[in-house]
Formats: C-alpha cells, structure tokens, sequence
C-alpha cells in the first residue's frame, strides 16, 4: 500500500503545500523529508512516511521549520542516524529539539548534551491542527483501522480487510447504510458511516486554498 498525498496529508496532518515544501531540498540540510515509494509523479508516501510526517507535524507545532531542518541535520550528519525518521522520537520544548530515549534526550538544536524529558508526546494519538482534528493514525475512525500489515496500511473497516474507500463509494452511489450488508455482510452501517465520513474527511484535503502556509 502506498499513500497519495491528499491520504498521506489526512492521516498526518500536514498540508499538501507542506508535503510539496518538505520533500524539496532548500539549504544544505537538504528535504525534510522524501517520500521513500516515489519522491517523483505520482509522489507515494510509504506507511512510515506517515508517521515521520506526524512527528514533523508535531514538531512545528512548537519550532520553526529551521530548527527542525537544524535538528534532522544534526541527527544525520552529526550523530550519523540514518534510520526513517520514524524510527526516532523527536521532541520540540524549551526552545530546541530533542531525540529522545525512555528516560533523557539530546539536545539536536543547541548541542548542550543530554537533558531529562519527563513527557513525550505519543506521535499516533489524535491532535488538533488549524481548527481541525486529525485522527488516531491507527485508527481514524471508530470502525475503521490502519495496520501496516493488512493491505499495506489502507484504512480498512475494523476486523476486515475491506477498504473504507470501497465501501463509501458505494454510499456516495446512493447505497443507504442499512442495506451495505447487501454488498459487504460484516460491515455495519455505522462502519459504513465512519468509512463515509473519514473519505469525505480525506477528501477535504483536496480543497486547500493557494495561500495556506507552507513551512
């Protein structure tokens, strides 16, 4: 499963604009961060790009896209961690970032060592960003699920593999909830619902105006 990226910007939070700016190299720190499927038309995001995008997401809540292009810098060229971004936990407080362990961080702004962290912020719980919520990664919906491992990460209702895409297309075709069983017997029509109301969610994705910020 590969992610487009108005699917990869519901799921993560970012903007499309964002995306665009974040796998672009500006400065020699380089991209934020390329989409590993296919960083070319059609741009694919991979399931872990998702998660790194989260991070990124969370991380400019409270730094600027310098200081985050400071810390992946640092966490690349200095440390010489060249793992997914999703691999680490990144932090921002206290004016800097950190990469964080159970129990310290290091600091990959300002350099200054290590610094015990008493909160960390899970990455895959739902936040809000720009008036709007963006869900649980792993699960978007109350009856729709993501799992790497059934169907490559699609959103699928819960206990199936069964695309939520399928099963709102057939609502948008005129399918009425109750009758969905008629087509898929173990979808409910609140699942049926849900995967309606995360599709049209994702789809919102698709009108963001030409001025929506990009850093």
């Amino acid at each position: 499963m590969s992610y487009e990226p108005k699917l990869a910007a519901a799921l993560s939070g970012a903007t499309l604009r964002q995306l665009s700016h974040w796998r672009r190299a500006t400065g020699p720190r380089g991209a934020v961060l390329v989409p590993e499927i296919s960083a070319s038309r059609p741009i694919l995001y991979s399931f872990r790009d998702v998660v790194a995008l989260r991070i990124c997401v969370r991380l400019r809540e409270e730094a600027s896209l310098q200081k985050i292009r400071r810390a992946l810098g640092t966490l690349r060229d200095d440390l010489d961690e060249r793992e997914h971004l999703s691999s680490y936990r990144l932090v921002a407080g206290d004016g800097t970032i950190y990469l964080a362990d159970p129990d310290h961080a290091v600091d990959l702004v300002r350099k200054r060592g290590n610094v015990i962290i008493h909160e960390m912020v899970d990455v895959l719980r739902p936040f809000y960003r720009n008036g709007r919520q963006i869900p649980n990664l792993l699960r978007p919906r109350n009856h729709l699920s993501v799992d790497p491992l059934v169907r490559g990460g699609e959103p699928v209702i819960e206990g199936t593999r069964i695309p939520a895409s399928e099963v709102a297309a057939l609502l948008r075709d005129g399918i009425r909830p109750e009758s969905i069983t008629d087509f898929y017997p173990g979808v409910t029509p609140e699942a049926a619902r849900d995967a309606a109301d995360f599709t049209d969610y994702v789809d919102s994705y698709s009108d963001e105006g030409p001025r929506q910020a990009a850093s």
